[in-house]
């Protein structure tokens, strides 16, 4: 779904540098970029203008979209968009809202909120649009954590099971889904947060055919699911969205009610989270991101967890591998190079297993890849990766790091 950007943005990288050399002007127009820069000229007889009004324009609105502007802005907002490209969606345009925000500008202490909203359509039939944030309340004491999105994207389905994936010819079929996630935390100790989960999942399947129905244990092809559940976390992460320094360790338990949805039956998923981020040379980082989920045996299909996504298994199609457990390990090396652009490195593994005791070692799968980073606003970058896996690879852009 944020796969959805941008030539315009690697224009505007490229015309940065540029921006950043001209002479440091006064407080009052570095407010405001476009000050000296309308669109219309006066003069019809100088068409030059009109366009180096229009370019010095451009130049400074992403130049200046790396200042971190939320204490003087009730929103520091950036828009950007262009094409988007992957194999799975193929040849689209997207664009894109982010925004950085705070409830108390006075507050030296506390991270700003952070805001994106996507949209994407492309020449697959895929089309996609979302909302995800960080809301976080004054002294950090309370935060509000959420991602909304609808889709309809045509997919390729294996079925369930590593040997499935690994085996079986796919068969083409169209997803619509709808889903909402909101978690609200309390502080109760000193980095430690306890709260509440929303997640509610609508998804439905047309255009089967004869074999993607086996492939789906002639299942229903649409589920509904609502779910309740809890969470302790210890987060010391500086910023959520682009970490530099600290410890995540997350437990969530998720209760989907019988008679919150059509699944049949009432049904649970764990999931337990592990990253940690280090300083280890100048400009440089090391991530590491250990992830488990873990869903009640009889889970519909479309809720089962699926390896392969723009943050972890980079380069898998999404839901080649899919079955009710998956267990994934990923180390990242970030490097700044210059400015606003960076690199990384990862490498990972991974495995689906329909219970705990049928984990076998022999079907984990190998991940790793290399990636380009533009700091989009301060620390909320564009992720430009291509990852790598077993007979597979993959082409990805998105917003904000993987983890």
């Amino acid at each position: 779904m944020k796969r959805a950007l941008l030539t315009l943005l690697l224009a505007g990288s490229l015309c940065v540098g540029k921006a950043q050399t001209q002479p440091e002007r006064s407080p009052a127009a570095s407010s405001d970029p476009f000050r000296n820069t309308p669109f219309i000229v006066s003069n019809p007889e100088r068409p030059d203008s009109v366009r180096r009004g229009f370019l010095r324009r451009f130049i400074d609105y992403f130049g200046n979209s790396a200042v971190d502007r939320s204490r003087e802005k009730k929103i520091d907002i950036t828009f950007a968009g262009g094409p988007s490209y992957s194999k799975t969606t193929e040849l689209g345009i997207g664009l894109l809202a982010a925004g950085l925000y705070r409830f108390d500008r006075r507050d030296t202490v506390t991270p700003p909120s952070d805001i994106s909203i996507f949209a994407n359509v492309s020449t697959s039939g895929f089309y996609a649009f979302g909302v995800t944030g960080n809301t976080i309340f004054p002294k950090n004491r309370q935060r509000l954590l959420y991602n909304l999105s609808f889709s309809s994207a045509p997919r390729d389905l294996w079925g369930i099971g590593y040997k499935a994936g690994r085996h079986n010819e796919p068969t083409d079929y169209v997803e619509q889904r709808y889903r909402i996630t909101a978690r609200y935390q309390h502080r109760i100790f000193t980095d430690t947060y306890a709260g509440v989960i929303l997640h509610f999942d609508h998804a439905k399947g047309r255009k089967f055919s004869e074999t993607g129905l086996d492939y789906i244990r002639r299942e229903h092809l649409a589920y509904t699911a609502t779910g309740l559940g809890a969470m302790v976390e210890y987060d010391s992460r500086d910023f959520i969205p682009n970490p530099s320094r600290g410890i995540y360790l997350s437990l969530q338990e998720i209760f989907f009610a019988r008679g919150l949805g059509n699944c049949g039956r009432a049904l649970w998923r764990t999931v337990c989270i592990a990253d940690a981020y280090r300083k280890v040379w100048r400009g440089a980082l090391l991530a590491f991101d250990l992830y488990g989920e873990f869903n009640s045996a009889g889970t519909p299909w479309p809720m089962l967890a699926r390896m392969g996504n723009n943050e972890r298994m980079r380069g898998y199609y999404e839901g080649r591998y899919t079955d009710n457990c998956l267990v994934t390990c990923q180390v990242e090396l970030r490097q700044h190079i210059r400015g606003r652009i960076g690199c990384v490195a990862w490498l990972g593994a991974g495995n689906v297993f329909s219970e705990v005791d049928r984990f076998r070692w022999r079907e984990t799968l190998p991940n790793y890849g290399l990636g380009l980073r533009w700091e989009l606003k301060k620390r909320v970058n564009v992720r430009m990766d291509y990852g790598f896996g077993r007979d597979t690879s993959g082409f990805l852009l998105s917003i904000n790091e993987a983890f």
